[in-house]
């Protein structure tokens, strides 16, 4: 359940341009939809992946904190996904679709799921499948984003960013008191 609500949370950023390129782009053909998707799920599958092996580089040296350092981590990416919502006009980021601005919006997009991959590297997770799932969640959840961009405009697109933001602080906080043992969630 929690890989489950990481995918989704990880995902918000990449659907809040979905969205925003439903926005824009009304007559956008199946084609292009499932383009954006893979660009979309491919590098947010793929990023955690770069963290995880980053962090085991490092991780049998901070095994001790890792609980505090994941706890930062998604501290940190949940208020800036969170102050992000607040900010960003995501109409001006989609400028075309074209695959190089696809390939900078995935990666951008995507440096979160970096950061998760480096916690990731501190559990017991296992990474493929973990990239795997977030993958196809965001694949799947981007391919509705535009549609849903195309019929109510982007009213959506900071809800997302915002829901996104929530899932990992709260995550982000699960990690904390289960490492502290004070309680167990999920």
């Amino acid at each position: 359940m929690e890989l489950i609500l990481i995918a989704i949370a990880l995902a918000m950023d990449s659907v809040a341009v979905s969205i925003a390129s439903g926005v824009k782009y009304k007559r956008i053909n199946v084609y292009t939809v499932m383009k954006i998707s893979l660009f979309f799920g491919i590098f947010q599958g793929l990023m955690p992946l770069i963290g995880y092996f980053a962090g085991t580089i490092f991780s049998s040296q901070v095994a001790e904190y890792s609980h505090y350092i994941a706890f930062v981590i998604l501290i940190a990416l949940g208020l800036n996904m969170i102050k992000e919502a607040r900010e960003d006009d995501f109409e001006n980021e989609v400028k075309d679709l074209k695959n190089k601005t696809l390939f900078f919006l995935a990666i951008a997009t995507s440096i979160d799921a970096l950061a998760i991959g480096v916690t990731f590297s501190f559990q017991d997770i296992n990474i493929y499948y973990a990239s795997s799932l977030i993958t196809i969640v965001t694949f799947i959840l981007c391919f509705i984003a535009v549609y849903v961009g195309k019929i109510l405009g982007g009213f959506l697109e900071s809800k997302a960013e915002y829901l996104g933001g929530i899932i990992l602080i709260i995550l982000g906080c699960k990690i904390l008191f289960e490492g502290l043992g004070i309680f167990q969630i999920f």
